[in-house]
């Protein structure tokens, strides 16, 4: 096991592509482990700690779950505890933080609070979700394609909808991994053009952007989609709706990828709003097994950064 100690994860890019197939070839032993009631406690005796900006299902419970399995603790710390930027500054609760804890995973809405997180804290932190980026939800998902179909490189992804977090992390996994990668938004909602230049600069594989649906999915061994409007938007709702209606995955969509296509969605999902229900829930979806190895993949994350090795 090859330490990632002392590191950040603030980015896919981060990473080099031998640390994330570090992080998925242990996520999968990890899987593996648990699914036996093999117990693995590198992390006895640390604690995490977890600053939490917006709500969260998924976070929380992978990231509270994954230390206790790993034989540490996780203390949740939500908005009335601590208001990064308000009642203290992001560098003064990093200092404090660094003294009581060996790690942090911040879900934030500004990036530039865990970039500023990691550069004043000398413990590990992790990117939980900001409004730029996703990471830990696409290695995630990076291990569940490369579990239904045995590899990463050259397999295509189209993401239809929002060019946002988790797609710039689909951008980032994309560049450093191989993988063609389509994204379908409507005209204005477009990922941001430097992550966009910025991954194709890096990759040996296609990244398009595109505003036609079909382009997206033609050829697509993986459809995935997210919400039209993230936390912060909600204002914007009506006016989403509009825009993203041709950009639903539904069966006529579906039919436009692959036979077979994996669905995928990182949840929440609004059904029947980007997602049908019958697509969600049909033969094809395999979002509940991505959301399940949110808790893998960051385990092997969490004893990567924080292990003794």
């Amino acid at each position: 096991m090859k330490a990632l100690k002392h590191k950040d994860l603030i980015s896919i890019l981060d990473l080099t592509v031998e640390e994330i197939q570090e992080i998925l070839s242990l996520a999968a032993t990890l899987k593996q482990r648990l699914a036996k009631n093999m117990h693995f406690t590198p992390l006895a005796g640390k604690t995490l700690a977890m600053i939490f900006e917006k709500p969260s299902l998924r976070t929380r419970v992978t990231f509270e779950t994954g230390m206790t399995q790993l034989g540490g603790h996780a203390i949740f710390l939500g908005p009335s505890e601590i208001s990064l930027g308000v009642r203290e500054s992001v560098a003064d609760a990093a200092r404090n933080l660094e003294r009581w804890v060996n790690g942090i995973m911040a879900r934030t809405f500004s990036h530039q609070t865990v970039v500023d997180l990691a550069r004043e804290a000398s413990i590990p932190v992790i990117n939980g979700l900001t409004d730029r980026l996703h990471p830990c939800q696409v290695l995630s998902d990076c291990l569940t394609v490369q579990e239904k179909l045995g590899l990463l490189s050259g397999v295509k992804v189209a993401f239809l909808g929002d060019g946002n977090n988790v797609a710039h992390s689909w951008i980032n996994a994309a560049a450093r991994l191989g993988m063609n990668l389509s994204i379908a938004c409507p005209p204005g909602y477009e990922p941001l053009s430097e992550i966009v230049r910025e991954g194709q600069t890096a990759a040996d594989s296609t990244i398009l952007v595109t505003n036609e649906v079909a382009e997206a999915l033609d050829g697509a061994d993986v459809v995935y989609t997210d919400v039209w409007t993230s936390m912060g938007q909600e204002n914007e709702a009506e006016k989403r709706r509009t825009a993203f209606a041709p950009y639903q995955l539904n069966k006529a969509a579906l039919a436009l990828a692959r036979p077979n296509a994996l669905v995928m969605h990182c949840l929440p999902a609004h059904r029947n709003e980007e997602i049908t229900d019958d697509v969600i829930d049909g033969p094809q979806s395999i979002v509940y097994d991505q959301a399940e190895n949110r808790l893998h993949v960051q385990k092997a994350i969490l004893t990567l950064l924080m292990g003794e090795q």
